[in-house]
């Protein structure tokens, strides 16, 4: 009608904080535009969004009015579907770590969620349910070698404002989960970690309430018959071999110290890690084993236990870490010190080292007491003081191959290093933060060169203090 203002459409207001969102939404407007020009010439109505509807032909106002409705409805329902998806949660990424005896399924989500998961046989599945979020991200394929895991599958239900996650395994899996919260390298995780059904659900052993001591009860002596002492050097027959732990540290989830051309420490002390290992075990009279032996994270807690459960002699772990300062280098070795670290580097480093599981991903219910036996047994002087000849032996090597960071043996408060019984070191091979040191570390003849004095290194100490019960012992 002449003289009437013009009509229009009027989209509602979306949030800017989702940018993507109004996107989309103007990229669908446009296409209800082109499908309302086709519509046009079908129905003879001339039809503009946003902007004036003129009816051409009186005789078909119906026409334009069941566009109009149908249209705001698709745009009504449109945006509604949008901006619940802005206010729910979201699945940014998804990481897999497939390890020897479990495998780790983290999720990148973009605010706190409460979930839950149970699993189904026949064939074996874990089902994961979580409201109010939904999946940003198509999963990846897990790797062939993963030993659980198969396939991830999902599916929104409830208007899309739940998601259902499906991992389909290969063999049964006991699942645990938790919730980690922000931290230098990741937002919010929900972790979900798959262990084999027969080995998750057996009773881990642990000290619960530390105790103290119990002192050894030897009978009464006879008068007659005084006792004797058994002789400590064991026939040949019974003569083990000296038995050597190499922890390459962080690892999966925890990259540890990035230098600038990318490099990541997890790979490059892995790799030193099996270098040296190779070298050990080469040897007469000494089996070597590593502790992490594939890209997926440890607890640190856990890593003093596997080297317990393999009756380690010596516990050796190796970094290559970084420091505020690009311009720090040099080799360093460290102990445990339980009264303050010996610098305010070796305080950062160990600071920063114990942080790991926070990186990493540590359930906080793993309370399995270990650290209270550990800190309940206070004569270390022993070990402590064999952990020192050690240190000083490999720290004379590394200084064949360049200036070390420190001249002596460094102490630090290391998490990874609190065993009451096993003499352990902590090495950094270098300062990743450093570019120099940096293109050292990811050359292989130098790993090579690397794991080569801390050989030189263990074998001199064992010269003289090999134990007493091992091939090596006799051989002195």
């Amino acid at each position: 009608m002449e003289g009437e203002a013009p009509r229009t459409i009027l989209f509602p207001t979306i949030s800017r904080q989702n940018s993507t969102i109004l996107d989309d939404l103007i990229h669908r407007a446009c296409f209800f535009q082109e499908f309302c020009i086709d519509f046009n010439k079908i129905l003879q109505v001339s039809i503009r969004i946003p902007g004036t509807l003129k009816h051409h032909h009186p005789e078909k106002p119906w026409a334009t009015r069941v566009l109009v409705c149908l249209l705001s409805v698709a745009l009504a329902l449109l945006v509604t579907d949008k901006v619940a998806l802005a206010s729910s949660a979201e699945v940014r990424n998804l990481r897999m770590w497939p390890a020897p005896d479990h495998t780790r399924v983290v999720f990148d989500i973009s605010k706190p969620v409460i979930h839950s998961l149970f699993t189904l046989p026949n064939p074996d599945r874990v089902v994961i349910d979580i409201p109010n979020i939904h999946m940003g991200i198509l999963p990846p394929k897990p790797s062939a070698s993963d030993p659980l895991l198969d396939r991830i599958r999902f599916a929104s239900h409830n208007g899309r404002r739940d998601l259902r996650i499906v991992l389909d395994l290969k063999r049964p899996a006991y699942p645990k989960s938790f919730l980690l919260k922000p931290n230098r390298n990741y937002g919010y995780r929900l972790v979900v970690d798959l262990y084999r059904s027969d080995e998750s659900r057996t009773p881990r052993k642990s000290a619960s309430k530390p105790s103290a001591p119990k002192p050894s009860i030897s009978p009464k002596p006879s008068a007659s018959k005084p006792p004797t002492a058994k002789p400590r050097v064991q026939p040949p027959s019974k003569l083990r071999k000296v038995i050597v732990a190499i922890d390459p540290g962080h690892g999966g989830e925890d990259p540890g110290a990035s230098g600038r051309l990318g490099t990541k420490e997890k790979n490059v002390v892995l790799a030193i890690g099996r270098k040296l290992k190779a070298l050990l075990n080469r040897k007469h009279g000494i089996r070597a084993f590593l502790v992490r032996d594939g890209d997926y994270y440890i607890g640190l807690k856990k890593r003093m236990r596997i080297a317990r459960n393999h009756k380690a002699d010596l516990f050796i772990s190796i970094h290559a870490d970084a420091f505020r300062n690009p311009l720090v280098y040099g080799s360093s070795v460290y102990v445990l010190s339980q009264r303050g670290a010996s610098s305010e580097a070796a305080k950062w480093l160990a600071d920063r080292e114990n942080s790991a599981d926070l990186v990493g991903g540590v359930s906080l219910d793993d309370k399995d007491d270990l650290l209270a036996s550990v800190l309940l047994d206070l004569s270390q002087t022993a070990t402590l003081d064999a952990s020192i000849n050690l240190g000083a032996n490999i720290l004379n090597e590394l200084k064949k191959l360049g200036k070390t960071h420190k001249k002596k043996v460094q102490r630090a408060g290391f998490m990874v290093l609190k065993s009451p019984d096993i003499p352990s070191i902590l090495i950094e091979t270098a300062f990743i933060s450093n570019p120099d040191e940096e293109r050292r570390l990811r050359n292989s003849r130098h790993q090579q060169r690397v794991a080569k004095a801390i050989l030189t290194g263990v074998l001199r100490y064992l010269k003289n203090n090999a134990p007493q019960d091992t091939m090596l012992a006799v051989r002195r």
